[in-house]
């Protein structure tokens, strides 16, 4: 059975309809004590840390804040950018070039962001939709790979924030896109972006590209989260996509906090092991994270880049996060596209990118 559906031509106010973003967060300032409020909101998600409430807090309060905080300050100050953190810079930077996308192309879209931890917060800015009016608002995590510490404590949020909501919006969510035609597209342009303007490693000579994704504890995986499947799909993907070999090009996972086993192969010994035995350039790309952000610029581009050099490696490069590259506005118009079909947004002819 087929439906003609007549779109209206103009959606009314009561119509409206709008694209959130959410990604991680960020501390308001590169200071200790901005970054302890944004840590102590972030480690006190029992999706984040699953350790009983009462015993991690006296942890976190007493042991990890007053430490961790002033030795991150360092590391934000070391990275932050004159129009403030470089996660906050590129995400606002995707809301613009998304709006100029769906404004180009007819689409009655209203674009805007929110962070998980920080400001501005999930539930104040479904607040500030719907005083724009939106009556039907897709929640677009800014996590390509489905992690319940990431994705899931999103809609957690998100959800919590619209108990208090008499008049609630229709909501739909993006559960994942690791696979997403489009989004592997804009990776592989990213990386062959850098290389036509930064020379391409020798893969024959023996140099690697490493693709490093965020790492979780090894214990979420045995539990049922997907995130390391689709970790090592997104990688296989792109690998084929850029014509590698699985030798040319490894997956591994960065970011590890605790004593607890992670996701293995970790980023920083395994790009060390391949400077002592004589790897002369790794090139390192983040394809998890969709902006630049403290574990891209400084972890990799800093921390893990000493590494090899000190290993015995010649030549480290770090390839930016997508931030705010013209495929990447492109695939992440089309991803949000295709959930939005059947609300009245005018039109839903395919996207053209915008010059």
């Amino acid at each position: 059975m087929r439906f003609d559906l007549e779109l209206p031509s103009q959606p009314s106010a009561s119509h409206r309809v709008a694209v959130l973003l959410i990604n991680l967060g960020t501390p308001d300032a590169p200071t200790p004590r901005a970054v302890r409020k944004y840590l102590a909101q972030f480690l006190s998600d029992p999706r984040v840390v699953e350790i009983p409430s009462l015993v991690w807090q006296v942890i976190l309060r007493g042991l990890i804040l007053p430490f961790r905080g002033r030795a991150s300050a360092k590391k934000y100050a070391q990275v932050w950018m004159s129009e403030g953190s470089p996660l906050r810079v590129y995400t606002e930077k995707q809301v613009e070039s998304l709006r100029r996308l769906f404004a180009a192309n007819d689409y009655h879209v209203i674009v805007d962001y929110a962070m998980r931890y920080g400001t501005p917060g999930i539930g104040a800015m479904l607040n500030q939709l719907k005083l724009e009016g939106a009556e039907r608002i897709l929640l677009l995590p800014m996590y390509p790979q489905y992690s319940s510490s990431t994705t899931a404590t999103a809609f957690d949020d998100a959800f919590s924030a619209l108990k208090r909501v008499r008049n609630q919006p229709e909501i739909r969510t993006i559960r994942h896109y690791a696979d997403h035609p489009a989004y592997i597209g804009a990776l592989a342009e990213q990386v062959r972006d850098y290389w036509r303007h930064h020379g391409q490693p020798d893969f024959a000579a023996g140099d690697k590209l490493v693709l490093s994704f965020h790492g979780v504890p090894k214990r979420t995986m045995d539990l049922g989260d997907p995130y390391h499947d689709q970790c090592q799909l997104t990688g296989s993907l792109l690998t084929s996509a850029l014509g590698l070999t699985s030798v040319e090009c490894r997956v591994t996972f960065q970011s590890r906090f605790g004593r607890a086993e992670w996701l293995q192969p970790y980023t920083a010994p395994t790009v060390a092991e391949l400077g002592a035995g004589g790897v002369t350039r790794v090139d390192v790309f983040c394809p998890g994270f969709t902006a630049d952000c403290l574990e891209t610029i400084e972890e990799i581009g800093i921390e893990v880049r000493d590494e090899f050099l000190k290993a015995g490696g010649k030549h480290f490069h770090r390839i930016p996060c997508l931030n705010a590259a013209p495929a990447w506005i492109k695939a992440l118009g089309e991803i949000a596209a295709q959930h939005l079909q059947g609300w009245p947004v005018q039109t839903l002819q395919p996207l053209t990118a915008v010059a």
